[in-house]
């Protein structure tokens, strides 16, 4: 069930990393978020609020598309409750 979640979340950073629509700097954070969500060392929870935060900074960028910006706060919104599932 847990895995699920995280490759549902991984399939839909993929999905918004392949939007050419998408500015270079927020494709570049989602990458970043990523790489931390899939991280193998560390304390998971923290890598996965680090990468919480650096979507939130993305999600506030003034040229986002608004889908984008959507997706970015649904994403977040799993990511949440992911981070939930691991405590």
């Amino acid at each position: 069930m847990i895995e699920a979640k995280l490759e549902e979340i991984l399939n839909l950073m993929d999905e918004i990393m392949q939007d050419t629509s998408v500015p270079r700097n927020i494709r570049s954070a989602i990458s970043d978020a990523k790489h931390l969500v899939t991280k193998e060392d560390g304390d998971k929870v923290v890598n996965i609020t680090q990468a919480i935060y650096i979507l939130d900074e993305a999600a506030n960028d003034v040229n986002i598309p608004m889908h984008t910006r959507t997706q970015i706060w649904s994403l977040i919104s799993a990511l949440e409750a992911y981070k939930e599932s691991l405590k």
